[in-house]
């Protein structure tokens, strides 16, 4: 909540909780009016919302916005693909989970399958045709019937969702789209063309 505060946005990934009820930053001097950002302090908040969103540590995301580099897309695109076909954040877009940290704990204890083999590394990369479900053991779980029966968010156009078996198959390569926040991704792929 401190996090989603400071950076002044919703993170449905990280928690359910909501900024309305006090839209400005945490601390005594939360509530004094902001000076105008400048544009190093713009794309800090636009990576750091990335980061924290998807629950990624500063040297995995580096990682990632080079690999998205070196690919034919354009960079910005490719690191918010990259990001979105994380298997912890599929969990969570499924609605097996009400968050990403929720999500990749379900995934560490062994209750997520892709293909009917159990996986327990959040970062494995789903690709399309990929089916994830909950282990005939895990169903029951009052996590994964809570956030079934109240999800976050609905189910993104990249992932064909089937609650009757509580499978869910990646039908496409997820696009920018997808991204359930208000995101300038340009901003995060400025930040790092200075420090890469």
């Amino acid at each position: 909540m401190r996090k989603m505060r400071a950076l002044g946005t919703d993170l449905p990934g990280l928690s359910r909780k909501s900024t309305e009820r006090r839209p400005y930053p945490p601390g005594q001097h939360g509530q004094r009016r902001r000076g105008r950002l400048s544009d190093f302090g713009r794309q800090l908040i636009e990576k750091q919302k990335l980061r924290f969103n998807y629950g990624v540590g500063e040297r995995q995301f580096r990682r990632l916005v080079k690999e998205a580099k070196a690919n034919k897309m354009a960079t910005g695109d490719k690191l918010l693909e990259l990001l979105e076909r994380r298997l912890d954040n599929a969990v969570f877009r499924s609605t097996f989970a009400p968050t990403i940290p929720a999500a990749r704990q379900l995934i560490k204890h062994g209750h997520i399958q892709i293909n009917g083999r159990r996986v327990d590394i959040p970062s494995y990369r789903v690709k399309p045709g990929d089916v994830i479900s909950v282990r005939d053991k895990s169903k029951e779980l009052a996590i994964v019937k809570d956030a079934m029966a109240h999800p976050s968010l609905a189910v993104p156009g990249w992932l064909d969702l089937d609650p009757s078996t509580n499978t869910c198959k990646v039908a496409e390569l997820p696009d920018h789209s997808a991204v359930p926040l208000d995101i300038e991704v340009q901003l995060v792929v400025e930040y790092y063309a200075k420090r890469m």
